[in-house]
């Protein structure tokens, strides 16, 4: 059975928004300070990057696996990220990893979106 068009954009866009996301893990800024020691720059920039080849999988799972589960964690981690997001541009300002993940979560948005409605509605029931 072929993959559906909703599916497909779904894939497509969920996997473009975290190829982001690792992009703006790599732009961040990582200088020490006081509050945030090298180690724990490393710690962070690590488990980012844990997090984000686990939502790698879950896209898997959903688009190719057809599994129904790891849609509604995505979207968990959508409304979690744009939180996040919110307080991180209130508190910094609009920088250049802030912008890459508005980007990020708008893709993830319209991702999920299609996900949810059209040909896909189907596909995640088996």
């Amino acid at each position: 059975m072929s993959v559906p068009r909703n599916v497909l954009w779904f894939e497509v866009l969920l996997y473009i928004s975290l190829m982001l996301d690792a992009l703006s893990v790599a732009v961040s800024d990582r200088t020490p300070t006081f509050e945030r020691t090298e180690s724990m720059i490393t710690t962070e920039t690590i488990l980012n990057g844990v997090v984000i080849l686990l939502l790698f999988y879950f896209v898997y799972l959903a688009a190719q696996r057809r599994k129904n589960w790891p849609r509604w964690v995505l979207l968990a981690a959508l409304v979690l990220s744009s939180i996040s997001l919110v307080q991180v541009i209130g508190l910094k300002g609009m920088t250049l990893d802030a912008g890459i993940e508005v980007i990020s979560c708008a893709l993830t948005t319209i991702g999920l979106y299609y996900s949810f409605t059209g040909d896909a509605r189907g596909w995640f029931d088996a």
